[in-house]
């Protein structure tokens, strides 16, 4: 399969994908992987989970919201998903916003997730609530303390539109360097001006103008070692001033 421009896939329409290594799906549009080679879950848990101090930050709280910049094979999710009805109390609720330009069929999800037993359960669930023709946004109650939305189209969009009040962010686009979009300042202000005071943010990436451009927006940013060889990864919190 040749590469394909992004610009030429129209927001909101599934893009071509490669499969390697049997259920590793390889977009052709942004030269890229969906997740870490290594293993994708445990990166989720080094990176997001760990870097924005999860569980630990939701402890307690009646309602948890939670951004992300590309939910791709909708892993992320799946293992916070699968965390948090490790650790939530009676009466907590947890939603997970995520924006997505290209969003997978049920099918595709259900394939790249299949690597992991641990997340079985999340992945038949979501794929089972996964509409054939994801658009617009996808809002699914998957379990009475537990909403997923996906805004799908462009980040920037859907950032400028969403509601003030989320208390972490999972910043995984494609890597800077493929997808420069994902990562711009004007894109990091809106996420950082819809994050509460003291709110959080974790990325993989640690590209100088990403780092320059999280700090622009108003975050405090940290240098962490990155998972599995990756010397660093960033993280971060919202000053109250920003």
């Amino acid at each position: 399969m040749t590469d394909v421009n992004p610009d030429q896939i129209g927001a909101g329409a599934p893009q071509p994908l490669e499969w390697r290594d049997g259920d590793m799906p390889y977009s052709t549009a942004f030269g890229d992987h969906f997740y870490c080679q290594t293993d994708g879950r445990l990166e989720c848990g080094h990176v997001f989970l760990t870097g924005n101090g999860l569980p630990k930050r939701w402890s307690g709280r009646h309602t948890f919201v939670i951004g992300e910049l590309g939910f791709g094979t909708g892993l992320n999710f799946a293992e916070t998903w699968r965390q948090w009805k490790r650790h939530r109390a009676a009466g907590q609720h947890l939603h997970f916003i995520s924006f997505e330009l290209h969003p997978m069929r049920g099918e595709e999800i259900g394939r790249a997730l299949s690597h992991w037993p641990e997340i079985d359960a999340e992945r038949d669930a979501l794929t089972a609530a996964w509409p054939q023709t994801p658009d617009g946004t996808v809002s699914l109650d998957l379990d009475d303390q537990t909403r997923l939305s996906v805004v799908c189209g462009p980040a920037l969009d859907g950032v400028k539109t969403a509601k003030p009040g989320l208390d972490a962010w999972y910043l995984d686009g494609f890597a800077p360097s493929r997808n420069g979009d994902m990562w711009s300042e004007e894109l990091m202000r809106e996420v950082c001006e819809k994050t509460i005071a003291g709110g959080t943010f974790a990325t993989y990436a640690a590209a100088g103008f990403v780092r320059r451009n999280l700090i622009a927006a108003g975050f405090a940013v940290e240098r962490r070692k990155g998972f599995a060889g990756k010397r660093e990864m960033l993280c971060g919190v919202k000053a109250p001033s920003s």
